[in-house]
């Protein structure tokens, strides 16, 4: 994997991600280029394509039944667009250390208070995805094996099961980090050193030059 720390890694994803989304439409030459930089991510970050796949055929599922009635022309550019976006921020995502997205979001140019809450928020989805896992590995113990398996075994009790320990265990975590000292506000600042501003500043004029050349031609 690429030796980046966190921050710059969200910060370089969120460039490619800016940058493609400003484009204008129908620049399939800028979009191409930007397509070939989120390829070059994923190798970067030696993403597991197997993961990214499922999750990728999930999410443009979803975005092709907003695109298409659009009409064929505008939502195909839309569809490529948005699929350069996602594999460049789930190739950051998925190559993400256990408990480390807030981490990761120190470096966000935003208030501290949503900064907080953005770091809360991401610790609770951790816990979500965790019990989430439990179940799911608890219904194949019991014989519930596949797809079809697991969608019997989360019914409505089990979702409402699920919602019960998570706020358990967010409640054990919450004491937890009163007992450590905390307070109400987190150690969130984070600074880049000389190196890793001048790879943004770089990452940044780069994405500049190709939006703006979007729009000229």
């Amino acid at each position: 994997m690429l030796k980046l720390s966190l921050p710059l890694r969200l910060q370089l994803s969120l460039v490619i991600v800016v940058g493609a989304a400003l484009l204008k439409y129908h620049a399939w030459s800028s979009l191409c280029v930007y397509g070939a930089i989120a390829l070059l991510w994923v190798v970067l970050l030696r993403v597991p394509i197997r993961r990214m796949g499922g999750l990728l055929g999930t999410e443009l599922i979803f975005l092709s039944l907003l695109a298409l009635p659009l009409g064929w022309e505008r939502a195909s550019f839309l569809l490529v667009r948005s699929l350069i976006c996602l594999i460049t921020m789930n190739s950051f995502l998925l190559t993400l250390p256990p408990h480390s997205f807030g981490i990761a979001l120190k470096s966000l140019p935003v208030p501290a208070p949503l900064k907080e809450n953005l770091l809360l928020t991401g610790q609770y989805m951790e816990i979500l995805l965790s019990e989430v896992t439990r179940m799911q590995r608890s219904a194949q113990l019991r014989g519930l094996n596949g797809t079809a398996g697991w969608l019997r075994y989360a019914s409505a009790a089990m979702i409402g099961a699920l919602y019960l320990r998570t706020l358990d265990r967010a409640e054990r975590v919450y004491a937890a980090m009163v007992t450590r000292g905390y307070n109400g506000q987190l150690p969130i600042d984070s600074s880049f050193r000389p190196k890793e501003r001048l790879i943004l500043l770089v990452a940044w004029t780069i994405a500049a030059c190709l939006t703006l050349t979007s729009y000229r031609i």
